[in-house]
């Protein structure tokens, strides 16, 4: 059955998102529909009403939600009605070289769901009846969404909604880049530059990991308490300082990974600069395209650094997603914590200004 739902839209570049009330169709093969209970609201969803992601609106905002599923398309066996599932924005194919080596979030054929869903269509129409696009064939900031079974993770039921939400950007990219990306060893040192929901979490994930010292680095004071809750045993903040990189390398004797959680050339060359040798940034946050990055290339091989890229915490969502929550269930990581404030839908605008001022770890909104 088709379904009335409230939803965060993107009409043009540059505006404001609104809420309006669109049609959500029901699943056709291969695909469920959700009743959305938690998104969290993410500067990735901020960059596609920018046009930093140029995803075509108009666009059903919404990539890391938690809900429950009411409907199953024809030949879905692994969902069914009532699952509780948290939405991944990586589509996989499950055929392609990437895919078939265990590297799903490196799909060769993923561009063909950037804002649709994998067959090219959408379930969502506005109330003219005009298809509406969704951000990484999800577009969960809504009531209901309709998704490919590939874009939803099966999760244990005890977990708060609005915790598991998180695990669908957030927490898994910071995580992520650690435990999968870095692979940080136990005992290392390690630093972090921007302390927004995906920093923590990069921060929590090296505390989790067994990193002897951490540093987080941001020019937001409350951001850096909030670090030192998430396990930082240092912090530096860029406003008190003449050169963040010299900073902490002074302070650590050269770091052995450093995460940039940004999405800016010049906090990449920080990131590089405060390495020590055999040491390894990884690039987390996502900038413009036409952003440049700085390197001595003579460092490279005569200290052996490594730069690297990590993707949504280079996940395997349908094996990492519930690990990650097994290891919040038994204590071994914050969720509750990184839930600053929830909104209601109609406070959509809110929740993005108030991610823009930097006033939450992550701001959710709820649905009732």
């Amino acid at each position: 059955m088709d379904r009335k739902a409230r939803a965060v839209v993107c009409r043009e570049w540059g505006q404001p998102v609104h809420v309006e009330t669109i049609t959500v169709e029901s699943p056709k093969r291969g695909e469920v529909t959700i009743k959305v209970a938690a998104c969290g609201v993410c500067h990735s969803d901020l960059s596609a009403t920018t046009g930093k992601i140029q995803y075509p609106p108009p666009l059903v905002l919404g990539h890391e939600a938690a809900g429950v599923v009411v409907e199953v398309g024809e030949g879905v066996t692994d969902f069914q009605e009532g699952d509780h599932v948290v939405s991944s924005f990586i589509s996989m194919c499950g055929k392609c070289r990437q895919c078939v080596r265990g590297r799903p979030v490196l799909c060769e054929n993923a561009r063909k769901a950037m804002f649709t869903l994998p067959d090219g269509t959408v379930r969502t129409k506005d109330a003219n009846g005009e298809p509406l696009n969704v951000f990484g064939a999800c577009g969960v900031m809504a009531e209901y969404a309709t998704m490919h079974v590939d874009n939803c993770v099966k999760v244990d039921e005890t977990v708060p909604m609005q915790n598991a939400a998180l695990v669908g950007c957030a927490v898994m990219t910071g995580v992520g880049a650690v435990f999968n990306t870095a692979q940080l060893e136990p005992g290392s040192r390690a630093a972090v530059f921007g302390i927004g929901g995906v920093g923590l979490n990069a921060i929590q994930g090296c505390a989790t990991a067994g990193a002897e010292m951490i540093v987080a680095v941001d020019s937001n004071p409350k951001k850096l308490e909030m670090a030192k809750e998430f396990g930082a045993t240092h912090t530096v903040n860029i406003n008190d300082v003449d050169d963040a990189a010299k900073t902490v390398k002074k302070m650590s004797g050269g770091v052995d990974y450093a995460f940039e959680c940004v999405g800016a050339g010049p906090v990449v060359e920080q990131a590089y600069k405060c390495l020590g040798r055999g040491g390894t940034a990884v690039v987390v946050g996502v900038a413009d395209p036409k952003d440049k990055t700085s390197l001595t290339t003579l460092t490279l091989p005569a200290d052996e650094r490594t730069l690297k890229g990590s993707w949504l915490g280079s996940a395997r969502p349908q094996h990492d997603f519930p690990r990650i929550l097994g290891l919040y269930k038994a204590g071994k990581l914050k969720l509750d914590e990184l839930v600053t404030r929830t909104y209601p839908i109609e406070e959509a605008a809110q929740a993005f200004d108030d991610m823009v001022a930097g006033k939450n770890a992550r701001g959710v909104i709820v649905f009732e």
